[in-house]
């Protein structure tokens, strides 16, 4: 007989451990210092020596006398510092007429830049927010009008001026300065990005006209390509040389530098006073404005050109 047999109970299944989660900590991304390169440290330092050597021997120079300047280290001053009397001979010389092609610089690009930044103005936001027959093919012409170098264009300029009597005056100089490709371009190019077209629509259906939409709307919004355009422009006017030189005879015509280069040819010419004094000081005071203008507008040129490079 045998005795009762004992089952003994599956005892139960043990479970797992459950650990509470741990928390990562968030790395801490410090951010990385650019790598400084030796070969690009060097480029620069050349580009800056290149860029300020000449107008730190323009300024040592307006410090000089006739004398001064042809016994003298050119980077370095003179015993004579005689930058005053240099700027108020300059402005008496030959009975002022500096200040005479000083005023015809400034009538040529009040008209001409400021004209041609209008009419980029005009022109670029046109063809950014407006649709036409025949837009392919003006932006052909602008791209390669952009690519002709405006040497190229003074002889026939010349020649349909001259058909028409214009040479010799102001308008030889306004009219072609009306004229400037990329400062178009530039304005189709930032009309583009900076002008929503639904806030055109909006003030469409508020009523605006045409004229008020541009004015009060889209102009206030081109502002920073406007003032890099006028930049542009007026730099380009303020250093025109080759078209003044084949349109005007009248030195009273003459803008500064036709004038400075008048001066300086005075040494090579039979019985010419050399006055390398003035031309150096003339030089000096030709740029102040345009250095001025550039660190005035700082701001917004620096945003015009930069607008259009990210896709938002």
């Amino acid at each position: 007989m045998t005795g009762p047999s004992t089952t003994t109970a599956p005892r139960p299944a043990a479970r797992p451990r459950t650990t509470a989660p741990r928390l990562r900590t968030p790395r801490r991304h410090t951010p990385r210092r650019p790598r400084r390169s030796v070969l690009l440290t060097l480029l620069t330092g050349v580009v800056l020596l290149y860029s300020l050597v000449p107008l730190l021997w323009l300024l040592i120079s307006a410090t000089k006398t006739q004398e001064g300047l042809a016994g003298s280290f050119g980077l370095w001053f003179d015993g004579d510092f005689a930058l005053w009397n240099n700027i108020t001979e300059t402005f008496t010389y030959q009975d002022g007429v500096f200040g005479r092609w000083l005023l015809n610089t400034l009538l040529y690009v009040v008209v001409g830049a400021g004209g041609a930044t209008f009419l980029a103005v005009l022109g670029g936001y046109a063809l950014a927010k407006f649709d036409f027959p025949g837009k392919r093919g003006v932006f052909a012409v602008v791209i390669g009008a952009v690519a002709v170098p405006t040497t190229a264009l003074a002889v026939p300029t010349f020649l349909m001026f001259s058909e028409m009597g214009l040479t010799d005056t102001p308008w030889a100089v306004i009219i072609p300065s009306l004229i400037s490709p990329f400062g178009l371009y530039l304005m189709w190019v930032f009309a583009t990005e900076a002008i929503p077209t639904e806030l055109m629509e909006a003030a469409r259906i508020d009523g605006a006209s045409e004229l008020r939409t541009f004015f009060q709307v889209a102009l206030p919004l081109l502002a920073p390509g406007t003032v890099t355009v006028l930049l542009f422009t007026t730099v380009a006017t303020w250093n025109n040389y080759f078209l003044p030189l084949i349109m005007l005879k009248d030195p009273d015509w003459y803008p500064l530098t036709l004038g400075l280069d008048a001066w300086n040819k005075q040494a090579a010419t039979a019985g010419g006073e050399a006055v390398f004094n003035l031309v150096v000081t003339g030089s000096l005071l030709t740029i102040v404005p345009l250095i001025a203008a550039f660190l005035l507008l700082q701001k917004h040129w620096q945003s015009g050109l930069a607008a259009g490079s990210v896709k938002e």
